[in-house]
């Protein structure tokens, strides 16, 4: 299953939340009866959508079966899930941050960088976060930097100009000193 948001926060005292989006398709995710899932009790849960509006560019939600601030406040922190089935076909070069995730990146010399453990950003600018030994490495997800992208074969390769890497070390990993 993919992310394609986050419960933020309650709203109001009728049930409703905040969600952070995670997707770049928002009004196809979060519209009336749209069924989203998420894990809640050791088990998957289905949650079904009854309203919906956007404040400040972020959905603010009903949710079937969710009717006060209290019971609305059990769900704050829960990520909002649809089958990877049910996702948009992306246009050749683009790609879904779960596809990146796990992907091994490597230098056309053969360096190994490390592992994506996440993608930052947006559509817009977005830059690959990869656990190296030497800390998270920050890679511009841009084509003249990242040469080759194989989510099936789960790796990238990279062209950077020389010192990118050096200077896009971002935070030591502790159990790595």
């Amino acid at each position: 299953m993919a992310v394609v948001g986050l419960i933020a926060r309650p709203h109001g005292i009728r049930g409703q939340v905040v969600v952070n989006l995670a997707t770049d398709f928002p009004q196809q995710r979060f519209r009336p009866d749209a069924q989203l899932f998420t894990w809640r009790d050791d088990r998957v849960e289905s949650l079904t959508i009854t309203t919906v509006r956007f404040q400040q560019g972020r959905p603010v939600i009903g949710l079937r079966g969710v009717d006060d601030m209290n019971a609305a406040l059990e769900y704050s922190g829960a990520e909002l899930r649809v089958p990877v089935e049910w996702l948009v076909r992306l246009p050749d070069g683009m790609f879904y941050r779960h596809d990146l995730i796990g992907c091994r990146v490597v230098t056309r010399s053969g360096d190994v960088v490390g592992i994506v453990s996440d993608v930052e950003g947006s559509s817009a600018g977005s830059r690959l976060v990869v656990d190296s030994e030497r800390g998270e490495v920050l890679v511009p997800l841009v084509a003249d930097i990242c040469v080759t992208i194989d989510p099936a074969a789960r790796f990238i390769v990279v062209n950077p100009p020389e010192g990118l890497i050096e200077l896009n070390v971002r935070t030591p990993r502790p159990d790595r000193a």
